[in-house]
């Protein structure tokens, strides 16, 4: 039996030859009451006039197949069971359909003539998407872990390139973890990734260069974990973690990330210093994030009181259930470096749920975030989902329009806010692949769709999964080459400071 990702890899690969053959419409057909199967499953989606083909392949049985894309008085055809199409060509017919609805016609010959299927709509959003993305690869397993790396990604085309390698400086017992890498304002002349283990630290990209710094001090927990960066100063709040993880052979959420301790802290970029901003033992806080004026700190935080301290790391492994993460935001006074007292913006825990990885529209008036049963590591809980919360009118909303029957975690807003970017597993429930939304200006998110490649049946055969996805206006232009030289020189300490909590 040929596998189902092999055989449309050989169908592909006949397409594309077909393609190269000059194709028209037939004149003939008999109209099918019903859409054509298509993988990926593109169907009635809006999407941006600057994103690379949506290629598909289709699913039904067929001598013949042509593909007709329609808007405007314009057309593009194709011949073959899988598209293909021209970039340049595709991207000036995107430009024309701006603001239109493509239409996606249909033409299958069997051994009865032509047939046409019911059309498939594509909306073209007026406004583009950022040109760039990057992610986290990562095979799910342990035993080749170390096969992680951070790259980008050029959303007009199918172009990918390595920001960084984590085996390019050390591997084995000398092996490195890369993570959490952001940017300032989705710009990356100012950006920062997380080295852990052998020769760990944080590479720091500013106006000024690149360093590499180490944040743990004396007085806190761990170096910087999860960043925030200020959008108007030279400053990050990280949460700083205690993190340990635990694994389950009969349950669907597989992998549990429990923090044993974790707090907030501020770097100051210019003066090389870490203060505190929360520290309250019986208080979890973690992923920080700035209002887009960097007037508000969000960040989640969930209460536990210790009842064994003689046995505290067993009892917070074995009470995970109970860790339930609210949304709490500080106000900031940038100039003074000051934050007021904590304000509580989501009581999940009364809906006995839990919050985590709040994002705020680049206007402001969104809040986006994911919720679960418990934890703040849903990447492997089956029932997260994402909500908005309007913080004019303060509704809660679960967003039906982007979630699925499985996860969906780690994501983000475009720059001008009319796109989110995120990750889920409804796929096939075991590798995280990055979906695409249309926000719209009355607040509603519309159908997402699958990040394009160019070929259609590329996620079926590769092994790996994305996450922590943030958009970009612009490339990273450091060579990993560059940043592991950086990576191999002795990290610079930072100073502490005391208390700035007001």
């Amino acid at each position: 039996m040929i596998h189902r990702y092999a055989a449309g890899a050989l169908s592909l690969l006949c397409g594309m030859l077909l393609a190269g053959c000059t194709a028209t419409v037939p004149q003939q057909y008999t109209e099918v009451g019903e859409s054509p199967v298509i993988h990926p499953a593109y169907g009635d989606v809006t999407i941006p006039y600057n994103i690379a083909p949506l290629n598909v392949a289709y699913e039904m049985e067929g001598k013949e197949f042509v593909t007709e894309l329609k808007a405007g008085g314009q057309s593009m055809v194709t011949k073959g069971k899988s598209t293909d199409w021209n970039i340049k060509r595709w991207r000036g017919f995107l430009e024309s359909a701006k603001g239109k609805t493509i239409e996606l016609n249909t033409y299958v010959k069997t051994d009865n003539g032509w047939a046409k299927y019911r059309p498939i709509h594509w909306a073209v959003a007026e406004e583009p998407i950022d040109p760039y993305i990057s992610y986290r690869i990562i095979a799910p397993s342990y035993v080749t872990y170390e096969e992680l790396s951070i790259r980008q990604r050029e959303l007009a085309t199918f172009d990918e390139e390595m920001i960084y390698n984590n085996m390019l400086l050390s591997t084995g017992k000398d092996g490195q973890c890369i993570n959490c890498h952001s940017y300032k304002n989705y710009k990356t002349d100012n950006m920062q990734f997380h080295a852990r283990q052998h020769k760990g630290g944080t590479l720091l990209v500013t106006t000024d260069g690149v360093k590499k710094i180490n944040l743990k001090t004396d007085s806190t927990i761990s170096a910087g974990v999860y960043p925030a960066w200020h959008p108007t100063h030279n400053l990050i709040a990280y949460s700083i973690n205690d993190t340990g993880q635990s694994f389950h052979t009969r349950k669907n959420n597989k992998i549990e990330v429990q923090d044993l301790k974790s707090d907030l802290v501020l770097y100051d970029i210019d003066r090389n210093e870490v203060s505190h901003i929360e520290r309250d033992t019986l208080e979890w806080e973690v992923f920080p994030a700035w209002s887009p004026d960097g007037k508000t700190l969000y960040y989640c935080s969930a209460h536990m009181e210790i009842q064994n301290h003689a046995q505290r790391e067993r009892e917070i492994i074995d009470r995970y259930r109970e860790f339930q993460y609210n949304i709490y935001r500080k106000s900031f006074d940038p100039e003074t470096r000051s934050f007021g007292p904590s304000e509580l913006v989501l009581d999940a825990k009364s809906m006995n749920r839990s919050a985590t990885f709040p994002r705020i529209s680049p206007d402001g008036r969104y809040l986006l975030f994911g919720m679960g049963e418990y934890g703040c590591f849903h990447i492997w809980h089956k029932d997260a989902d994402l909500y908005l919360i309007d913080l004019e009118t303060n509704q809660l909303r679960n967003i039906e329009e982007v979630n699925s029957g499985d996860v969906e975690s780690y994501h983000a807003w475009s720059s001008n806010g009319r796109w989110m970017l995120f990750t889920s597993r409804r796929d096939d429930g075991g590798y995280t692949r990055l979906y695409i939304a249309y926000f719209d200006r009355n607040g509603k998110a519309h159908k997402p769709f699958l990040l394009p490649q160019r070929n259609p049946y590329f996620y079926g055969d590769y092994y790996k999964s994305y996450n922590v996805p943030e958009f970009m206006v612009e490339p990273v232009t450091i060579t990993p080459q560059e940043f592991a030289r950086y990576l191999d020189t002795d990290a610079q300490a930072v100073n502490y400071r005391s208390q700035t909590t007001e």
